[in-house]
């Protein structure tokens, strides 16, 4: 029997759904397959809505994310079930005009709820776009809204994981983009956002490493 049980459920836009991956991995699935899993039984529950909004994501994600999480300090259950929560933040507040202090606020009340439920979280960035179609107007306003995003977890103590910074400039980043539609990678793009995620400190978030 594994000594313990770690249920992530990963809430945000189609990008957690790897929409655009003709592998159907997206990076929720490639990380999944590197995270060191003896004596552990770890499950990624990804829960996307299109074009998710931090007002829609602050309204729905504890209904969906408890239904994945049963046991969770239940008692009898063994191993317990640790319930870990992993935020896919994307361009959905930019397209839809929500102020950068509602962004802000949304943000913070989901995680001070998961806080406040003992639930340990970890919070993805917004990676940049093409400045091309629907999202040339938005395109350059995605790096100050990530700014926002990582400020609200420093002031919290969560891991934020910066995505915006290194890609901005990155042309492999961009080359996968256009290859597509500008708003979805492929193959690479999600490859390159599983690496800077596992090399901010995923594995030691989850209790991996001393």
């Amino acid at each position: 029997m594994a000594d313990r049980e770690i249920r992530i459920c990963v809430v945000g836009d189609e990008l957690a759904v790897g929409v655009g991956d003709p592998r159907g991995l997206g990076w929720v699935g490639r990380i999944a397959a590197r995270t060191p899993q003896l004596d552990l039984t770890l499950s990624m529950y990804p829960l996307a809505v299109p074009r998710e909004t931090t007002t829609g994501l602050a309204s729905r994600w504890q209904a969906e994310a408890a239904l994945r999480w049963t046991g969770h300090d239940a008692a009898g259950v063994s191993p317990p079930v640790e319930a870990r929560l992993v935020i896919g933040l994307g361009m959905g507040d930019l397209r839809n005009r929500t102020t950068l202090a509602r962004s802000r606020l949304n943000l913070a009340n989901i995680l001070d709820a998961a806080e406040n439920s003992g639930i340990k979280t970890l919070v993805v960035g917004p990676p940049p776009v093409a400045a091309r179609g629907a999202d040339a107007a938005v395109a350059g306003a995605v790096g100050e809204l990530s700014s926002a995003f990582g400020d609200v977890c420093h002031r919290r103590r969560v891991r934020y994981v910066d995505t915006f910074t290194p890609l901005s400039a990155h042309e492999d980043w961009f080359a996968d983009l256009a290859a597509g539609d500008g708003r979805h990678p492929g193959q690479a793009g999600y490859g390159l956002l599983a690496w800077l995620i596992l090399h901010a400190g995923w594995n030691t978030w989850l209790g991996l490493e001393a």
